[in-house]
């Protein structure tokens, strides 16, 4: 490859598409980093193997301007300016959205009617030992307690307002930043959520969830968590590794 000037600049912002996915990831990347190490990076983004990469470079206008070949070459060394697409080809045998279409899973389904008749199943087990739902002591002490934990998360959800940057922190999991879209009751789950966009593609949908939609952003950058775990605040966005080390 013939000599080119490395950028001034340090971390450039571009778009990162794939051969075996529909959504394109905005990323700030490190033009100090060689190739092999962008390709471990890109790894949790695309869901490829580094080794069965290829990546070719695209300008701002969406025009091939060549291929990133060489992986002990630094980023930098590349025409890479800010809006320009890595777009990674794999190489696996990985299926182009084998990994989103939904469609392809089989699934077992048993109507009302039948399943009340079946003697296996769990419902007759629970009708015959007088638990769960079919314990009227117990379903009454479950029913006081949602009551109590929606109370708190209305509670907790007067604090959180959408438009608000936000900061993600459950017990156990790193902390996510990102924006409030969308606050209160939901369709698929009983409670208090909030809706949030995170700033990178940590999340698990795009706003929609079983058919519908709360709130917009890309493919796995929406996430819904209880509001006790979202902390309104002043929270630039990070980079979540993809200047440092992941």
């Amino acid at each position: 490859m013939s000599s080119v000037i490395v950028r001034s600049a340090p971390v450039v912002t571009v778009n990162v598409s794939s051969s075996l996915n529909t959504f394109i990831a905005e990323k700030r990347l490190d033009r100090g980093l060689t190739l092999a190490e962008l390709k471990c990076k890109l790894e949790l983004v695309v869901g490829s193997p580094a080794s069965c990469m290829d990546l070719q470079l695209f300008s701002t206008d969406n025009t091939f301007i060549q291929n990133l070949d060489q992986d002990d070459a630094l980023l930098g060394s590349y025409p890479v300016d800010n809006g320009s697409r890595i777009h990674v080809i794999d190489k696996s045998g990985t299926r182009a959205g084998e990994y989103e279409d939904l469609s392809r899973v089989e699934k077992y389904e048993i109507s009302q009617e039948a399943y009340e008749k079946r003697s296996d199943s769990v419902r007759s087990f629970l009708k015959k030992n007088r638990l769960g739902k079919f314990n009227e002591e117990e379903a009454a002490q479950k029913s006081a307690e949602q009551h109590r934990k929606l109370e708190e998360e209305k509670q907790a959800a007067q604090a959180v307002t959408p438009g608000s940057r936000c900061e993600v922190r459950v017990l156990g999991q790193p902390s996510k930043r990102g924006m409030v879209m969308y606050v209160g009751l939901t369709d698929f789950k009983p409670g208090v959520w909030v809706g949030v966009k995170y700033d990178e593609p940590l999340g698990k949908h795009d706003g929609s969830v079983e058919g519908k939609r709360y709130f917009t952003c890309s493919p796995k950058y929406g996430a819904f968590v209880k509001p006790q775990f979202v902390v309104v605040g002043d929270f630039p966005e990070e980079d979540y590794g993809l200047d440092d080390e992941m």
